[in-house]
């Protein structure tokens, strides 16, 4: 981009195992990201699909609290345009966890686009 801001992903598709609405679990390692130092980055979109038969959250995580739901119906899927300016500093953590209830197991994907400057 020539305004100098680079695109990043937290992207992919992964099963999932459900513990309950009330205990989202980290997805998969590769949905963590740190804004690094000297950046700062801000969320663009979510979008996300649900092979399940259940109502699922994705539950986007900022410094360990949760910052966004976005819940995605049975067999389901959910496009999330982020248009609120929302600055993230350097440092601070994202990760995007699911939530379901116990016993469901499925495959959930992901995509969080992120801009970065």
């Amino acid at each position: 981009m020539s305004d100098g801001s680079t695109p990043r992903f937290l992207q992919g598709m992964f099963e999932f195992g459900g513990n309950g609405y009330d205990k989202p679990d980290l997805i998969d390692e590769s949905l963590r990201y740190t804004v690094p130092a000297g950046a700062t980055a801000q969320p663009v979109y979510f979008r996300g699909g649900n092979s399940t038969k259940q109502m699922i959250t994705v539950v986007l995580f900022r410094d360990g609290k949760p910052m966004r739901y976005f819940p995605i119906g049975a067999k389901g899927s959910t496009h999330v345009a982020l248009r609120v300016v929302e600055d993230l500093l350097a440092d601070t953590v994202l990760e995007l966890c699911v939530a379901a209830p116990p016993g469901t197991k499925g495959s959930v994907v992901v995509d969080l686009g992120l801009v970065e400057f």
